[in-house]
């Protein structure tokens, strides 16, 4: 991996189990990747890998896990599901947008987390969900 500067534009990715082309958009109004699968009326992305892999590993459905880079075509806010309350300011540098996200390449090769590290996040989704505290705020 190379070093950037603060200068240097930030590679965002979307970890999905979505099959996307070269050129596809992702855009608000799809089924979400997680919970309860609603329509989203945001799209969400990230420039942390790590994000992007944890996208990629929990996302619903049978798919192959993927990480797309994508170049977002509009404007954009932090994410209020990772930023604020959970994580002050926005470690996780994970956004939202209501423009269409671009694919323009797929990353082939990435290392997931571990199965122990799986089964913590999943067991503290489930807790959320039973607690019925598993909203995204939309």
């Amino acid at each position: 991996m190379s070093e950037t500067s603060d200068s240097d534009p930030p590679t965002w990715y979307h970890g999905t189990r979505a099959e996307l082309k070269l050129g596809d958009l992702l855009v608000p109004g799809k089924p979400s990747n997680f919970g309860s699968g609603a329509a989203m009326s945001w799209v969400y992305f990230t420039a942390t890998l790590d994000a992007a892999i944890w996208g990629a590993e929990l996302a619903r459905g049978d798919g192959r896990q993927r990480i797309y880079v994508i170049e977002p075509t509009g404007p954009f806010e932090d994410d209020p599901n990772l930023t604020d309350k959970k994580y002050p300011g926005n470690v996780t540098r994970s956004y939202r947008s209501r423009h269409g996200l671009r694919v323009v390449g797929e990353l082939v090769s990435w290392d997931g987390h571990t199965p122990e590290q799986l089964r913590a996040m999943r067991e503290g989704l489930a807790i959320l969900a039973a607690e019925g505290r598993d909203i995204i705020i939309d």
